[in-house]
């Protein structure tokens, strides 16, 4: 059920005592006593690779199996591993930041709430044997996000169940788009989709409400447009779907992003510098078109540098 890693390092290697310490901390490793650690068994593939650095900067380190024969002493070892409290404190984030949401506004809010979402996702990995506290912590993650929504999500186009359907990019050229005005993540990230692939051409508007919309324009992003939220799809999504773009693989590594940024749900690694980025092009745009340009800018080069990273097909 369980292995333990006995080590010892080299006392004057103090950049590898670090990055030990470290990688025990992030691979929840409980401690016994000084220099032994363990594991449940299906977890120490870290212990391994562990061995085998300290091994290869001449300290000790050795692997074997830890399971007791007394059930008594099995569920001690467990108890090694309970995160009740660390729940706990989690939990207490929850209530503070719920406390304080008004007083945050809609974009701090977000990145608070997000960063529980994280830390809860990051718990969670090392909950080895999960109880009542995580039930109790996802519960009052979901009542933050309600309360969030009930402050600022107001506006947020609710999902559609439609089906989609591929359509012909010769239908949409030459077209006036229209949104809902202050364009954040998805809006300028689909607003770049529609003028990089769908529509060279593309006139946006930004209105109020959906009853501005011109007559022939095109929305999107808000309840009622033509292209939204459908399912678990945020607007971006839906539109790359639609015209037979998804298989892309760095549209398909930008609509993870954007949803992340959207909706929540899978952390994506390069999500925060993303939001940064937009954070500083909406400080400097005096209004929607300007700030739609530096977005254009923005995912232009997020855009090339996926494709570079791609691997040769």
């Amino acid at each position: 059920m369980f292995n333990t890693l006995i080590l010892s390092l080299p006392t004057r290697n103090s950049t590898l005592r670090m990055r030990v310490w470290r990688a025990l901390k992030e691979c929840g490793a409980a401690v016994l006593r000084d220099g032994v650690y363990l594991l449940p068994r299906h977890e120490s593939g870290a212990f391994t690779r562990l061995e085998k650095e300290i091994r290869s900067h001449g300290g000790f380190a050795l692997i074997f199996d830890a399971t007791p024969l007394a059930e008594t002493d099995q569920a001690a070892l467990r108890a090694r591993f309970d995160r009740t409290a660390d729940y706990a404190g989690l939990i207490a984030r929850v209530s503070t930041t719920k406390a304080s949401l008004a007083r945050l506004g809609p974009r701090r809010g977000l990145t608070a709430l997000r960063r529980i979402e994280q830390a809860l996702e990051k718990l969670t990995r090392v909950d080895f044997f999960p109880g009542e506290a995580k039930q109790q912590a996802a519960a009052a993650l979901a009542s933050l996000k309600q309360r969030y929504g009930e402050l600022y999500a107001r506006n947020e186009p609710r999902p559609s169940m439609k089906g989609l359907r591929p359509l012909a990019r010769e239908q949409y050229r030459k077209r006036i788009w229209a949104t809902r005005k202050a364009p954040w993540v998805d809006r300028l990230a689909s607003a770049w989709l529609i003028k990089r692939f769908i529509d060279r051409d593309a006139k946006f508007v930004w209105i109020a409400r959906p009853s501005e919309c011109p007559k022939k324009a095109v929305g999107f992003d808000y309840d009622g447009a033509e292209f939204t939220h459908v399912k678990n799809r945020v607007t971006f999504e839906v539109l790359a779907a639609a015209f037979g773009l998804e298989h892309d693989p760095a549209l398909a590594r930008i609509g993870a992003a954007v949803h992340f940024l959207d909706v929540g749900g899978i952390p994506v690694a390069e999500a925060n510098g993303l939001e940064t980025m937009l954070k500083g092009a909406k400080e400097k745009s005096p209004g929607d078109d300007a700030l739609l340009a530096e977005a254009m800018r923005t995912f232009d080069l997020l855009y090339s540098g996926y494709r570079a990273a791609a691997p040769a097909a």
